[in-house]
């Protein structure tokens, strides 16, 4: 049998990251906001994920709807291949 890899992390470090929208104290994500939902586009223009931009189920979800009416309003690209 192998030895299994110890994980040496510290375990309260995953705790420590801190959601960017509560910290910078925004409540409402309005789609014409267009430099704060830069923030949560990859450069080639996909929507991040939860793990990567730190945000709740809730904001994750108006953030997603936020930049889809963005895109739509042609304030924000699609996406590039």
């Amino acid at each position: 049998m192998m030895a299994r890899r110890l994980d040496r992390t510290r375990p309260d470090a995953r705790r420590n990251r801190v959601n960017p929208l509560d910290k910078a104290g925004i409540t409402y994500i309005d789609y014409k906001d267009t430099e704060l939902l830069r923030k949560f586009i990859s450069d080639r223009g996909k929507i991040r994920s939860r793990r990567v931009t730190r945000v709740s189920a809730q904001q994750q979800r108006r953030l997603a709807r936020a930049i889809k009416n963005a895109r739509e309003m042609a304030l924000l690209p699609y996406g590039s291949r």
